[in-house]
């Protein structure tokens, strides 16, 4: 079966393709558009396809789209109730509506040649679900826990994978919601909802959660795996902050509370789902399960053995459930995830048109890696874009901006760089194998999904990865998946006696992360990174802005 996957209606539009139960491709619309998310989350974009990415998965595949045998669209519209019978406050809700119902005319538009009956309306929550269970390695026989802000009727959804089949357990109704009870703290805070949720997660660090026990009163675990998340009376508990402005010790305390309200009702969640299904593998999907801090601790204090997130969990991954699930439905047998890095990659020929197109001066090092790891040991801050680009919000080292974990100073530069907040962390990535030494927590964490702490001999160390409460949201890099990475690690530490380095994504505030070469190299333009190493090639800062054309017979020799 030739399926594609789309998701559209809310917010991160993107395109999966899965052939025979194997994943081809996956991208998100705002690498091609250059749009931060795509589209802002609101009725009246939720007529907006992810055309570019779409086409882009059909390429990859050498497939048109009358070739496709199905279309997933990853929204039920039969399902949904008019907003303010399910008390949300939506008063344009009924055009989102009215769009998803007419989403396979949309797509046809969108793919001339496709057949609009094959568009299937898969549920949100099971997009969700079969993008985590059915793409989870290990998981044949496993629990899944969905929470977002919203789908069409519910927020959540408590179910089993066995074998192929999902089979639902719970859901809770909408206006109960832990997803949008986070989003509306994100917007009191100052930050942008359903965007910078994350800012909140890393700000809590800096609190302590003294207004739990208020909290507790809207937000709680019901103990019939549903919960209690609404009406929270945010201006009485802290004043609101207008985008921008400068927090207080207060707003630290209430994102200390709100996560630890979180956590605490995800761990209820969680033991409840085990005793209906007493599985040892848990997956976890939806916006709710990007929260790294909360993972962790349902890693650790949870009743499952392991714990699996998907690394594109939020509403883009829910392309690629889509298409699985109805994959799994006609009789495929899903491949499990190999890795994240589902989306476009040029060859070196490629590369080397565009950076002589661009008229820049470049260089061909006899290896890569090694002239990165001399750069990184002598504290450049280098732009690293190698290979497919990752599906979801983290870079795994493909579209990287890489620093000295050594220098203290280098959070600061980094946030600098990237133009964000300076409360905000960066991330270590290590080689799975020295990974324990260092760090304390689920291993191995390839996809950036879990918090560890560092041990306490490392942390003067590697101070810059180090965030205000002594953890660190690692990545660890397997050799065989991703040798590059792994060289490059192994050369800076025979440098530095460091086996970590600095990872964030290569992108400055507000922007997509770098998906293509002229993002790359944009971005090296605009921001103090003192170099690009671009494939097999290397810009170096000084040359770049040195003047004049390079030569090209001397700026590609070895």
């Amino acid at each position: 079966m030739r399926i594609l996957g789309i998701n559209a209606l809310f917010h991160d539009p993107a395109a999966a393709l899965v052939v025979d139960g194997r994943t081809v491709a996956a991208a998100e619309e705002e690498r091609f558009s250059r749009r931060k998310h795509g589209k802002r989350p609101v009725p009246f974009s939720a007529w907006e396809l992810p055309g570019r990415a779409a086409t882009w998965c059909l390429e990859q595949a050498g497939l048109r789209p009358q070739d496709l045998d199905a279309v997933a669209y990853s929204f039920d519209p039969a399902l949904a109730h008019p907003a303010d019978s399910m008390g949300l406050n939506d008063p344009w809700d009924h055009l989102r509506l009215t769009y998803a119902r007419q989403a396979p005319g949309f797509l046809r538009t969108a793919l001339p040649g496709l057949d609009p009956d094959a568009v299937r309306f898969v549920p949100h929550h099971l997009a969700h679900a079969a993008s985590s269970a059915l793409a989870a390695p290990g998981a044949e026989t496993s629990s899944v826990l969905v929470l977002d802000g919203r789908g069409e009727a519910t927020s959540h959804l408590a179910a089993r994978r066995v074998g192929g089949r999902l089979e639902p357990l719970h859901g809770q109704e909408l206006p109960h919601s832990l997803g949008l009870v986070y989003e509306e703290l994100t917007e009191h805070l100052g930050f942008l909802r359903s965007s910078d949720e994350y800012k909140v997660m890393a700000l809590a660090s800096y609190g302590t959660p003294r207004m739990l026990s208020e909290l507790r009163r809207y937000v709680y675990a019901t103990g019939d795996g549903g919960f209690h998340a609404t009406g929270v009376p945010w201006a009485e508990l802290c004043p609101p902050l207008r985008p921008g402005e400068a927090w207080a010790q207060v707003h630290a305390d209430m994102a200390a509370s709100a996560q630890a309200c979180l956590e605490e009702t995800l761990l209820e969640l969680v033991r409840w789902l085990h005793g209906r299904t007493g599985d040892s593998v848990l997956t976890l999907a939806g916006g709710v399960a990007l929260n790294c801090v909360a993972n962790s601790r349902i890693a650790r204090e949870g009743p499952f053995a392991r714990v699996w997130v998907q690394p594109a969990a939020g509403d883009a991954g829910t392309a690629l459930g889509g298409a699985l699930y109805l994959a799994a439905e006609a009789g495929d047998r899903p491949a499990p995830m190999a890795g994240a890095d589902l989306g476009r990659r040029w060859s070196e020929a490629e590369l080397e048109a565009w950076l002589k197109t661009a008229a820049v001066p470049f260089e061909r090092p006899a290896d890569v890696a090694e002239t990165v790891a001399e750069a990184l040991a002598d504290d450049a801050i280098v732009a690293w874009f190698q290979g497919r680009s990752e599906y979801g919000p983290r870079a795994l080292g493909h579209r990287s901006l890489l620093a000295h974990p050594g220098r203290s100073g280098n959070l600061e530069r980094l946030n600098d760089v990237k133009g964000r907040e300076q409360f905000r962390p960066v991330a270590p990535m290590v080689l799975a194998d020295r990974a324990a030494e260092i760090f304390e927590g689920p291993l191995p964490s390839p996809y950036m999904l879990f918090v560890h702490d560092v041990r306490p001999e490392w942390r003067e160390r590697i101070p810059a990865v180090v965030h205000v409460d002594g953890t660190a949201r690692i990545q660890t890099v397997d050799p065989g998946a991703e040798p590059l990475v792994a060289r490059m690690l192994g050369a800076f530490e025979r440098l530095t006696c460091l086996p970590v380095v600095v990872n964030t994504s290569l992108n400055t505030s507000g922007r997509p992360m770098v998906d293509d070469p002229r993002d790359a190299l944009e971005c090296f333009g605009s921001a103090p990174v003192d170099l690009l190493a671009i494939g097999p090639f290397v810009i170096r800062r000084g040359a770049f802005f040195a003047g004049g054309l390079p030569d090209t017979a001397t700026a590609t020799e070895a």
